[in-house]
């Protein structure tokens, strides 16, 4: 923030645009002698300098775009002056590569979580049941129901809950197919996720997707806190919601005894995600949730970016930082497959920013991007994983997913991430059973009007009262004390059992 300008937020000494924290009207100061020319709204850009027609427009010391008009100092720069066209990226492999600093082990924080054995360690104690074909969906949601209207009658202790993951396919795909891969790949992830500790699966019998090659490819076997059933073998809906609450009800004694007790952070596998973006999501939450991304890493846990399509024109940014060639060729790979599938399907990759992207002052897919890749902080880039792959790596990941939220965290929770860090420039609602999502405001206005479920605000850095760095350790405690048992907003509405959304890719015939 320019001491001089209260009006004005400036990025990077070689941007030609800057941000505004607060509606500036016409002929308002913003700096250097500019004043405003019209009236800019809270969040969107101003030029403070001239920008001829064809010229690069400059945001956080990248090209956001080009300007499709002159355009003078003082000018809203937005859709109406402001297009992306082809930028040729350099892409460096590893140079930005450096070792990290890492916390010396005697000095490592530690968190309150559950020892699943094998390294496998849960912020939470869920029972799941996963249905594996939307025909048994409503069964799966009349047993977790059950056992809602149960636990609030009665309680249960040490267990958050049962919750019923159910979706909208299962059938008339091929299993063989890239898309059956993926859906394959996404149920034994969630099986195995560390916040379970009983699974029950539940299939009606004739689908495609049967639940018994996965579960044998999964290594996964049949005991108290592991069940599967199909309906058409139980004699129908009654019976099967009758015998599955038999099931779970022998799972509770074994879920409930397991208990919290001291784990090293190496145990936190989180989710960088960001919704709902704004013009000061790459200014306030995304950096800072990026520092106690860097914090995390030094302790030895695991930090896992996705969203590939809101990489696209940022990911030389991610090359420069890959701990291999290899791994920032695989990242390049990934973006390659997205220009294909997208042609195919007669869409680009540019198709971005939403709506609300757009009336928060995001103008091109390369300035949300520049913003969202600020999450994964400065750490080097260790793998590049595909959707719902297993995280093996600890430190900096990521993994391609789309850019449709629901569908690229349902990926990062089955490849083993236990907690959500969720940035929000125009509000979010939603959770992610079982892994608590914490949700990170951009801006204080927004953060203020829909309070009741935001977690963290990070508009203070745009308000000048806090930096990104103390930001940054005020969501790197926040994490630990939600990793410990700390109910996020969305945990205390009982949020969560909707967003299951594993991604769909291919043909359903």
């Amino acid at each position: 923030m320019l001491a001089e300008v209260p009006a004005i937020l400036v990025l990077n000494a070689k941007d030609n645009v800057g941000v505004v924290p607060a509606n500036v009207d016409a002929g308002r100061p913003l700096v250097n002698g500019v004043s405003a020319l019209e009236r800019i709204p809270r969040g969107h850009k101003v030029a403070i300098a001239p920008i001829a027609e064809g010229e690069p427009v400059l945001k956080y010391g990248q090209i956001i775009g080009y300007a499709t008009r002159a355009v003078r100092p003082g000018e809203h720069v937005h859709l109406q002056n402001l297009a992306i066209l082809d930028v040729a990226l350099k892409h460096e492999f590893c140079v930005d590569n450096a070792p990290p600093v890492m916390v010396p082990e005697a000095e490592r924080r530690t968190f309150e979580g559950y020892d699943r054995g094998n390294g496998r360690i849960g912020t939470r104690n869920y029972i799941g049941i996963l249905s594996t074909v939307n025909c048994s969906a409503t069964v799966s949601r009349y047993v977790a129901e059950h056992y809602a209207r149960r636990f609030r009658e009665t309680g249960h202790e040490n267990i958050d809950g049962v919750v019923a993951l159910t979706y909208g396919g299962g059938c008339a795909l091929n299993l063989k197919s890239e898309g059956g891969r993926i859906l394959t790949r996404t149920f034994k992830g969630y099986a195995k996720n560390p916040n379970f500790g009983g699974i029950l699966m539940i299939g009606l019998g004739c689908e495609t997707f049967q639940y018994g090659p996965m579960v044998e490819e999964a290594g996964l076997e049949e005991g108290k806190t592991f069940r599967t059933m199909m309906i058409q073998n139980q004699g129908g809906t009654r019976k099967t919601i009758e015998a599955a609450c038999e099931m779970i009800d022998d799972m509770l004694p074994d879920v409930s005894r397991i208990r919290r007790t001291p784990q090293p952070l190496s145990g936190i596998r989180l989710a960088l995600e960001c919704g709902g973006s704004d013009g000061y999501s790459g200014i306030s939450a995304n950096p800072a949730l990026g520092v106690a991304s860097d914090m995390l890493v030094r302790e030895g846990a695991t930090t896992v970016l996705s969203e590939t399509p809101e990489i696209y024109g940022a990911e030389h940014l991610l090359t420069r930082r890959a701990a291999r060639p290899e791994v920032a060729e695989k990242l390049l790979s990934r973006i390659d497959w997205w220009r294909e599938y997208t042609a195919k399907n007669d869409a680009e990759l540019n198709n971005n920013p939403s709506h609300g992207n757009k009336a928060g002052g995001l103008t091109t897919i390369l300035e949300k991007s520049l913003g969202a890749v600020a999450k994964g902080g400065s750490m080097p880039l260790n793998a590049v994983y595909e959707y719902a792959e297993q995280v093996t790596e600890s430190g900096f990941v990521f993994m391609d997913t789309p850019g449709y939220d629901p569908a690229a965290v349902t990926g990062q929770i089955a490849g083993g991430c236990n907690l959500v860090a969720f940035t929000t420039g125009r509000g979010s609602v939603s959770g992610y059973k079982p892994a608590p999502c914490i949700k990170i405001a951009t801006n204080t206005p927004m953060y203020e009007h829909i309070r009741e479920d935001m977690d963290i605000n990070c508009g203070t850095i745009v308000d000048g009262t806090e930096t990104i760095e103390q930001a940054g350790r005020r969501i790197f405690e926040f994490v630990i004390e939600t990793a410990s048992g700390r109910k996020t907003a969305s945990e205390a509405y009982d949020y969560g059992d909707n967003e299951f959304v594993p991604w769909q890719v291919g043909a359903v015939t």
